[in-house]
């Protein structure tokens, strides 16, 4: 009897930090904001660009930053994070990784906008690295962000494997507390004996 109900408490904090878990994987970016989970965020010396994504033609205005959906016409955006760097300059490049292919390239200049903009068209699912340089007074300092286009068209994502083992534990917690048939298998299965 005490196994059977901490076999039933056990199976309840699985499935509610399972639970848990769910709502930070899917805040950190493309469904909430905030600095702290911000992965699109790119450190280039003391200053910080700002870097998204967005595929018009398939999801509207959603953004994404290091997992691209789809292949095909793509929209970077690269925003600057305070007035600093507006006076800089600056050069953008995209490659294809690992062969390091340039896809896009936008030559060193000042953007008194803060605002960078580049539509790619992504023939290919594969592994693509964005490079910001900083070239100021002679030095130049180089940050990068690497990103994956066609993410739909190769695997499920790993919230959504987590969303799914979620959904199956709680089922399993519900038959096994609803069904006195799934409960002798379960409670066969783990040797839980019934104490008369």
């Amino acid at each position: 009897m005490i196994r059977t109900k901490f076999l039933k408490c056990g199976l309840l904090a699985a499935v509610l930090g399972f639970g848990a878990l769910i709502p930070a994987t899917l805040w950190a970016h493309g469904g909430g904001s905030g600095v702290d989970v911000d992965s699109c965020r790119i450190p280039v010396g003391s200053y910080w660009v700002h870097f998204t994504v967005y595929q018009p033609q398939l999801t509207g205005t959603t953004e994404y930053c290091d997992k691209i959906p789809e292949t095909g016409p793509t929209t970077l955006v690269f925003d600057y994070e305070g007035k600093a760097l507006r006076n800089m300059t600056v050069e953008f490049e995209v490659t294809k990784e690992p062969e390091g292919t340039r896809m896009f390239y936008q030559a060193p200049a000042t953007y008194s906008t803060g605002t960078v903009n580049a539509v790619i068209n992504f023939t290919e699912a594969a592994n693509y690295l964005a490079h910001v340089t900083l070239v100021n007074n002679g030095q130049k300092i180089d940050a990068h962000i690497p990103f994956k286009v066609g993410v739909n068209q190769t695997s499920l994502s790993g919230s959504t494997y987590l969303i799914i083992a979620v959904i199956l534990a709680a089922i399993g917690y519900i038959l096994y507390l609803s069904n006195a048939g799934f409960k002798r298998i379960m409670d066969s299965l783990l040797l839980i004996k019934k104490k008369d």
